[in-house]
């Protein structure tokens, strides 16, 4: 069989894959119907875009509407873009302000106006014909590029984000389950989007062979309908798919510093109510904790609470957290009395809500594992 056939085939079900998957989230019931949407029309998109391998078997549009599709891909990245912050924050919202992610589009269909969509059939099929070689066509195919790699690049910052607002304010492993989701699906678009990339450099430079270039075409379909399965199964075994965090949610970093020139004995008490508090209250046993649950059992607010853990005590709310969880566990371990409690039980009484996260805690703050650590004590 024919690259050329191989090509046609793999795409066409790529494309059935996305639209059928893009209708399952347009009808499924859900609280996040933002975020769906914004995957479906990326998906419909991308679908219209993986349709130039085998469309023209069935139909032939007009040069215009051939046009359209090709500029219609340039609404990939900022979809993406938007269903990430979506899924990142959990009460976002499409601005106005967001519209300024469309001019790109809006650019390349000015600069298209008057030597192509203004031009009669017969040159506009001869302007698509050479339109990589055009100066519009490079132009735009150029700016394309840059555009791609900001968005890459501000993904990957908004994934590190997350990560950190998560490690600043939460402890339970569910939040973080969301996070490790939402790095693989990152992660498996960022692939995708490199070897896009990389293909459409080498088919733009005007040097390459046909035959070498269907190979990577290939590659990246093959690609694209493994990701398609593996998109369909974490939202089967994952319909929550996200939880979000509050849009408005900052950084500790972001929150500014504590005057301590002028409070430093202030923040000295409220550091140590903090650890009393720790000690005698035993918050941490709630496995649902939070920076802002802990600011309202200690009567501190939020944002200096914020600032005294992760800036002025040098640590994460995660491992400050845990700290406090594991030398809970320790105690119980060590005690003879509970020596018939096993493992698990014992995770789960100091506010563990897995024994894969404890274990790595346990083992980061102890050097061994619960087992070990029981025998020899």
């Amino acid at each position: 069989m024919e690259n050329t056939s191989i090509i046609g085939i793999i795409s066409f079900i790529i494309v059935v894959l996305f639209l059928l998957f893009a209708a399952f989230l347009l009808t499924v019931k859900t609280t996040k119907k933002l975020s769906n949407k914004l995957l479906a029309s990326f998906l419909i998109i991308t679908a219209i875009d993986i349709s130039v391998f085998f469309y023209h078997n069935f139909i032939e549009l007009p040069p215009s509407i051939e046009m359209l599709r090709i500029q219609v891909s340039s609404f990939k990245d900022p979809l993406l873009f938007l269903y990430i912050l979506s899924v990142i924050y959990s009460d976002f919202k499409l601005k106005l302000k967001h519209s300024v992610l469309l001019l790109p589009w809006v650019a390349s269909f000015i600069i298209l106006l008057p030597n192509f969509f203004l031009e009669q059939k017969n040159e506009q099929f001869q302007f698509l014909l050479n339109y990589s070689e055009t100066f519009e066509g490079q132009f735009i195919i150029v700016m394309n590029r840059i555009i791609e790699v900001i968005y890459i690049i501000a993904e990957i910052y908004y994934l590190i984000r997350y990560r950190k607002l998560l490690l600043e304010n939460y402890t339970s492993k569910e939040a973080f389950y969301y996070y490790h989701w939402l790095k693989q699906l990152i992660i498996f678009i960022l692939v995708g989007q490199t070897l896009t990339f990389i293909k459409g450099t080498i088919r733009d430079s005007g040097n390459y062979n046909e035959n070498y270039v269907n190979v990577f075409r290939i590659i990246l379909l093959s690609f694209g309908l493994f990701f398609t399965f593996w998109l369909v199964f974490k939202a089967l075994i994952s319909p929550k798919l996200f939880r979000g965090i509050a849009v408005n949610l900052r950084l500790s970093k972001e929150m500014g510093t504590l005057d301590n020139s002028n409070n430093e004995t202030k923040y000295n008490k409220q550091i140590q109510h903090i650890k009393n508090f720790m000690i005698n209250e035993e918050p941490f046993l709630d496995p649902s904790l939070t920076v802002k649950s802990l600011s309202e059992k200690t009567d501190i607010p939020h944002r200096e609470l914020s600032i005294l853990i992760n800036q002025e005590l040098g640590q994460h709310f995660f491992d400050f957290i845990n700290k406090y969880r594991i030398e809970k566990a320790m105690s119980i371990l060590k005690d003879s009395s509970k020596k018939k409690q096993t493992v698990l039980e014992i995770l789960y009484e100091v506010g563990f809500n897995s024994k894969s996260s404890f274990n790595t805690a346990f083992k980061k703050h102890t050097n061994t594992t619960p087992t070990t650590y029981r025998k020899s004590h």
